[in-house]
């Protein structure tokens, strides 16, 4: 891998980029441009890193260049009853909307963790070696192909959720598990403040929880709760629980519509304010799974036990969805920008991240100057340009 022609090319585009201090966008599949700042630079395309460099399935590790699709990947693992337990969300590349999935590099690099995540764990959880491009042009290699390491620092799972701004990522090792034998989905009609205190009291029993969601259905609210695990354990817990069993096949699609949020209160924005200059922002809010239900318009759709709750909401809202998310110890992300008027346009674009307290601003920021110290990838993604 590291001798490859392809990754030699990008080693000596970074080399020239670094020498004369030109930025550089590094470009996967594209499907994730909305999320985060936009960045600025030449583009720098992964897409000629593509291939399985090695699997084991018997061991449980997959490694594979980042310019590979997601989607082959994940049908390799399917064809050996294996998945990526996190359930990476699949949005739809910019110039092509009936392709879904971007790239396996784009996948760490923005971190981003399906319905699954609070039960399974996140992407990083996951990676368990990479090989990068740092901002001299150097090829490192971090991590390695088992599940325990402990030859320094975990830089590979730093990788995840970075944003291309340490770096090129042109290969990772990840770890995959087997796909669970039995699922079952149950709903619960419920309002907001009793799914939260059920999904808390289930989280303190041995079941077999593995994604929920909370929203408001024809005007009343309800729960769906996935399980997955062994075949009894999933019978048990149904008997246990009670609720409404869901037919399989269209619960599946409703938690696949969920994880790549193709279902209409995601996609059809113009239910929701319009689809194009005046459509409402989708905000993330990350905070304790016990936290109450917050005091904010709408009604919001609510995963991860408790844990992340999407808000759609007008524009001009930024403040007050952060003062909410920090009033419960959590933070808020602006997500997706809604579409701008005239009247708007004057005005400065809510940040899409929550500034970072000092300290770790400060750690931040070293990193990024260790590994790309001329300041030549995803200027301003993640971190305001200072």
């Amino acid at each position: 891998m590291t001798n490859s022609v392809e990754l030699q090319r990008i080693v000596e585009r970074v080399r020239a980029a670094a020498a004369d201090a030109t930025p550089l966008d590094i470009r996967g599949g594209g499907t994730k441009d909305f999320y985060g700042e936009v960045a600025s630079g030449e583009p720098l395309a992964t897409s000629e890193l593509t291939g399985i460099t090695s699997y084991e399935p018997s061991e449980l590790v997959v490694t594979v260049r980042a310019g590979t699709p997601l989607a082959e990947l994940e049908a390799l693992l399917a064809d050996q009853g294996q998945c990526l337990p996190f359930e990476p969300p699949r949005f739809a590349h910019p110039a092509n909307p009936g392709v879904r999935g971007g790239t396996v590099g784009g996948m760490v690099a923005a971190g981003l963790s399906g319905p699954s995540r609070a039960s399974v764990g996140a992407v990083r959880d996951y990676v368990l070696g990479a090989t990068l491009v740092d901002g001299r042009g150097e090829v490192l290699h971090f991590g390695g192909t088992v599940m325990k390491n402990v030859a320094g620092y975990d830089v590979s799972r730093v990788l995840a959720g970075s944003l291309g701004t340490l770096g090129v990522i042109a290969e990772v090792s990840l770890k995959v598990l087997p796909v669970v034998p039995a699922e079952a989905t149950i709903e619960f009609a419920c309002e907001q403040a009793d799914a939260l205190r059920l999904l808390n009291e289930w989280g303190g029993r041995p079941l077999p929880l593995n994604a929920s969601l909370w929203r408001r259905r024809d005007g009343a609210g309800v729960l769906s709760l996935r399980l997955r695990g062994a075949v009894a354990a999933v019978d048990a817990a149904c008997r246990h629980l009670g609720g409404a069993p869901q037919a399989t096949e269209p619960a599946a699609a409703g938690w696949q519509s969920l994880r790549d949020q193709q279902h209409p209160w995601f996609s059809d924005r113009e239910a929701n304010g319009g689809a194009s200059a005046n459509a409402d922002d989708l905000w993330r809010l990350s905070v304790p799974q016990t936290a109450p239900a917050l005091s904010l318009d709408g009604s919001p759709w609510i995963e991860w036990h408790g844990g992340q709750r999407w808000y759609q909401a007008g524009q001009g809202q930024s403040e007050r969805m952060r003062e909410a998310a920090r009033a419960v110890g959590g933070h808020a992300t602006l997500f997706r920008a809604g579409g701008r008027t005239e009247a708007t346009d004057a005005s400065a674009p809510a940040a899409r991240f929550d500034a970072l307290s000092v300290p770790l601003a400060r750690i931040h920021r070293a990193l990024m100057k260790e590994f790309d110290p001329h300041r030549i990838f995803n200027r301003g993604r993640l971190l305001p340009e200072a």
